[in-house]
Parts: C-alpha cells; sequence; structure tokens
C-alpha cells in the first residue's frame, strides 16, 4: 500500500462519516457524492499511484469545501426571507 492509499482512505472515512450525520437533503447527497470520489481514488491509488488522481483529488475537496461554507450562506438568505414575514403576520392579528 502506498501513502496515497491510506490518505485516501482516510478522507473517505471522514467524508462518509460527516454524511451520515447530516440530514437528508441534497447536502447530504453532494457530501456522499465527495466520498465515492475519495473511494475510487483510493481503489486506483492500491494499483499504482498516478499524478492524475490529484486533480480528482482536489476537485472533491474543492466540493467539500463548498459544502462547508453553503449552510451558513442557506441560514442567512433564510432569515432574510422570514423575519418579514414574521413581521406582517403579528400586523394582520391585531
Amino acid at each position: 500500500m502506498s501513502d496515497a492509499f491510506d490518505y485516501f482512505r482516510a478522507y473517505a472515512v471522514r467524508a462518509l462519516c460527516k454524511a451520515r450525520s447530516m440530514p437528508q437533503g441534497k447536502m447530504k447527497h453532494l457530501q456522499l457524492v465527495a466520498g465515492r470520489i475519495y473511494n475510487l481514488l483510493k481503489k486506483e491509488a492500491a494499483y499504482a499511484p498516478n499524478m492524475q488522481h490529484l486533480e480528482d483529488f482536489r476537485a472533491a475537496q474543492k466540493l467539500e469545501r463548498f459544502l462547508d461554507r453553503e449552510p451558513g450562506v442557506a441560514a442567512t438568505a433564510r432569515r432574510r426571507v422570514t423575519s418579514p414575514g414574521s413581521q406582517d403576520i403579528g400586523r394582520e392579528a391585531h
């Protein structure tokens, strides 16, 4: 086994464990996709080292970084949308 195999395996395990803890939805699906990419890279690295794996690895990392940022962006947008609506409901009740 090479070091690449071990690194890809560690990334795959981490990504899949993270996906298991997420609620159902698009973000969970994308996190699972990232885990599958790492798993495929792990299998390829077991046969022979290949520099082309780095491009796929960087793409998977970019996807995970996007997923890490996404919940904060969605929560902020959700607060903006729900704030004015809750004020209108209070006015109608009076």
